[in-house]
């Protein structure tokens, strides 16, 4: 088997950034890899995220339970192990991830008690690369930017692309609560947290970069 790396982080933490750098990185240091995204909006797969996000089953994201949630990300996920990218890791590749199962432990445990998000990360974990068989990464790199840092950084984005929040974006709330499922989440999980905010103000994509590469890298030292 080869390896998969998952760059796990919130909203407006730059994932997109880095999940484009780090290949670049790894291939000067002669590793094969690709890159997948999640969740993946141009396979019929991901009909039922879409129609959550958007809304469709509630406006707000307690509208769906965090179990049935999970259910339609992780049909996404075996889609494209199924059919893209399962042979290349098998072969002995590897995949680089943007969001993977990190992101419902993330997301959906945060709209659970905390006193239910051990019991809740058991059974995800257990669900998707135990009952369903997708492969378990060989590391989850977490970008924990703050909520206020990051939301400045969508406010940006949108104003100049003219998109368009969705329903987890534009509740700060819920983001806060998803920081804190998240950092309980690495800990617990055993994830690497590369901190991408100093002093309020965001991290250097090159710093951030840097210490996600040299992190990587340990996977393939002997």
């Amino acid at each position: 088997m080869g390896k998969l790396v998952v760059i796990e982080g919130l909203d407006g933490s730059g994932k997109s950034t880095q999940l484009e750098l780090l290949p670049k990185g790894l291939k000067k240091n002669g590793i094969d890899c690709m890159t997948v995204s999640f969740p993946d909006y141009e396979s019929e797969s991901s009909a039922l995220v879409k129609m959550y996000l958007s809304g469709r089953f509630g406006t707000h994201p307690s509208d769906v339970n965090a179990y049935a949630a999970s259910a339609f990300y992780t049909v996404d996920r075996y889609a494209s192990y199924k059919t893209a990218w399962g042979g290349f890791y098998g072969g002995g590749g590897t995949v680089i991830s943007g969001r993977y199962t990190t992101s419902n432990a993330v997301h959906q445990a945060s709209k659970l008690n905390e006193d239910e998000w051990t019991g809740f990360l058991d059974w995800l974990y257990d669900f998707e690369y135990n009952k369903i068989g997708i492969p378990a990464p060989d590391k989850v790199i977490f970008l924990d930017m703050p909520v206020e840092v990051s939301q400045k950084l969508l406010d940006r984005r949108y104003s100049t692309d003219g998109g368009k929040k969705d329903i987890h974006e534009s509740d700060t709330e819920y983001l806060e609560k998803c920081r804190r499922a998240a950092l309980f989440t690495a800990r617990y999980s055993g994830w690497e947290t590369v901190s991408c905010a100093e002093n309020g103000e965001p991290r250097t994509v090159e710093q951030i970069s840097e210490d996600i590469l040299n992190s990587v890298l340990k996977l393939y030292e002997r």
